[in-house]
């Protein structure tokens, strides 16, 4: 898991440093009152002669502290006094009481007694945004004592001019991602993108947005900037900023409430991303690709490895998560082991300002010795924007910070940390090239000296470094191309999506389509699958999936998709009717602190599995 337990919260209970949301706690006051005149024990029996004269005071909590040899005598006075006796307190030699207010006096009074002192509640308020802000694991501490990302900001680079594309689950405007020119959707390629019945398909209620949770935690990694902040204020902690506050989130939704997706659909997101990235005053340098399947077949056949080497070759830096477990292969997740690509691993800082003790955690992919994560990024107990009322936010309630934020690790949090760096050095360097990039990244990185030093591979994440570093001119990557020749079924490894035992399976994409890739990878590489007509010519669209339109029929449709059958079979959800799909996860992403499972997505959710054995209470362990 990456992460020790620190043991479990009783039942019905919850420890200071894991609650939130305004609970009404129980303090201990310091001891101000003394044990004041010696009495004999044996006074008990007058004082409850006293105490059945008068008329009965208030009762009053209690937390009484007893000094060393004091046996029982105090337990005995607060029964005498008309009191009562509640809850041991061993880690303080005491116990917690109910005494009516008349008495304390007499119960201070009392030999072997050291203090008395009224339980009065309190109210814990909600963690505000400072004191979210200043937690391990905050963007203020990321930004500034970890990555260095303020060393770029102090410069006036904050990735203005820069576009990040985002293939995830969509994006929600919250506060940090609402100001204008903030985000902008591309093509909604998810199961929520329409919704279909007899007389036809509209766009569906929750088409673009993140009903999943996972796409907005990592645009504001990326590039979140409170609604409110100005570069005045982006020191400020009180003020949320992401790495690169100037840049502007493109999203592509691929993913539903449930997490699932495709393959296929990712594809079809990396080609629209090609194709468009520079066109309608956008500028698409940098491409986020938090996810990985299982799949390992050779980078130089994979379908998704080439998909996303044509983004790479066209100018645009795609950093991928290394993945987390290796899901039972000591390789990177596909497509991190393409070895053109930025491949991040995660770290953990343990909870202290000092990279010098920083970890990769256990779930952090290590590769298998040839191609290992290029560099690592903070990836633990991340804090960023929450998708209120998402498949996570409603899942996970504990993992919330405060009102507005939520708290998740895996080499997803640590890949957006990583994509926004590029965004900065881009922003900086605007002729800059992918393989530059990744040789600056790599090439300034800090060394981890008690880390592994094969899964945190060149090390840290350092744009103090990175900053003042040349830019290095001779930085060319020469490794074989891929040729997107292979199997679309060996892409997904065994992530299939299913539905009632149906399986999407074998060289099928999402639309039941025929997956020729001697059609779709020339038209990748020249940028042509979004136009062409029909599939047979390498487009997505062809009049049947323009980004939101689910028809296919037609001579090359084996199983029919429309948003009603696929394989015979009935589609009764649009969120795939709550299913689980084999347990497995997006990116063995927390949402907790903790991890779910150190595991990747694959195709058949992000969601899903247990915590990996690690008991969760609804606190937060860190």
């Amino acid at each position: 898991m990456g992460m020790s337990t620190r043991g479990r919260a009783p039942t019905g209970r919850r420890w200071f440093g894991g609650t939130g949301g305004g609970l009404t706690l129980h303090v201990r006051r310091a001891a101000t009152v003394a044990t004041a005149a010696a009495l004999a024990v044996g006074l008990a029996g007058p004082v409850a002669a006293q105490a059945s004269t008068d008329a009965p005071a208030r009762p009053v909590s209690v937390i009484v502290r007893e000094l060393p040899g004091a046996g029982n005598a105090p337990q005995r006075a607060v029964s005498a006094l008309g009191g009562t006796v509640q809850e041991p307190l061993g880690i303080i030699d005491g116990f917690t009481a109910s005494v009516p207010a008349d008495r304390l006096g007499a119960l201070r009074s009392v030999p072997g007694v050291d203090s008395v002192t009224e339980n009065a509640p309190v109210t814990l308020h909600d963690a505000g945004p400072a004191a979210v802000q200043n937690q391990t694991g905050s963007m203020y501490r990321i930004t500034h004592e970890v990555t260095g990302a303020t060393s770029m900001w102090e410069r006036g680079i904050v990735g203005q001019g820069v576009d990040v594309a985002l293939i995830d689950s969509g994006v929600v405007p919250v506060d940090g991602l609402r100001t204008r020119d903030k985000v902008v959707n591309g093509p909604d390629l998810s199961f929520e993108a329409q919704v279909c019945d007899a007389s036809g398909c509209r766009p569906g209620p929750a088409q673009n947005l993140d009903s999943y949770g996972h796409g907005t935690h990592m645009a504001g990694i990326i590039a979140g900037r409170d609604d409110a902040a100005s570069p005045k204020t982006y020191r400020d902690p009180d003020t949320f900023i992401g790495m690169a506050p100037g840049a502007r989130i493109v999203s592509v939704k691929v993913a539903d409430a449930s997490g699932a997706t495709d393959v296929s659909q990712v594809i079809a997101g990396i080609d629209w991303v090609v194709q468009n990235r520079n066109k309608n005053g956008l500028n698409i340098r940098v491409l986020n690709l938090s996810f990985g399947t299982d799949g390992v077949q050779d980078y130089q056949l994979d379908p998704l490895t080439y998909a996303a080497e044509v983004a790479w070759h066209s100018g645009i830096v795609v950093v991928v998560a290394a993945g987390n477990g290796g899901y039972g292969t000591p390789k990177l997740n596909n497509p991190a082991y393409d070895p053109y690509l930025i491949a991040v691993g995660g770290a953990d800082s343990q909870g202290t300002y000092d990279v010098a003790d920083d970890v990769v955690p256990s779930w952090s992919s290590t590769g298998d010795g040839t191609r290992n994560p290029d560099l690592v990024a903070p990836g633990s107990s991340v804090v960023s924007l929450r998708s209120p009322g998402s498949y996570l936010d409603s899942t996970y309630p504990g993992a919330r910070s405060g009102d507005r934020f939520f708290r998740g690790s895996g080499t997803s949090q640590a890949t957006a940390v990583v994509s926004g760096a590029a965004a900065l050095l881009v922003s900086q360097r605007p002729g800059i090239t992918p393989d530059q990039v990744k040789a600056l990244l790599m090439g300034t990185a800090k060394r981890l000296p008690v880390a592994d030093p094969i899964a945190q591979g060149d090390g840290m994440l350092d744009l103090r470094a990175a900053r003042d570093a040349a830019t290095p001119r001779a930085a060319v990557q020469a490794w074989p191309r891929a040729t997107g020749h292979g199997s679309l079924e060996a892409a997904r490894g065994s992530g299939n999506l299913e539905y009632d035992g149906a399986l999407l399976q074998g060289e099928y994409d999402v639309r039941g389509q025929v997956w020729d890739p001697a059609v779709w990878a020339p038209a990748a590489a020249a940028g042509t699958t979004w136009t062409g007509g029909s599939m047979k010519k390498g487009a997505w669209n062809g009049g049947a999936w323009n980004g939101s339109d689910w028809f296919v029929t037609g001579a090359d449709s084996q199983v029919t998709w429309s948003g009603r059958t696929w394989a015979g079979r009935t589609w009764a959800s649009l969120t795939w009717a709550g299913r689980t799909w084999a347990g497995r996860t997006w990116a063995g992403d927390s949402w907790t602190g903790r991890t779910w499972a150190g595991v990747t997505w694959t195709g058949r959710t992000w969601a899903g599995r247990t915590w990996a054995g690690v008991a969760w209470s609804g606190a937060d362990w860190n």
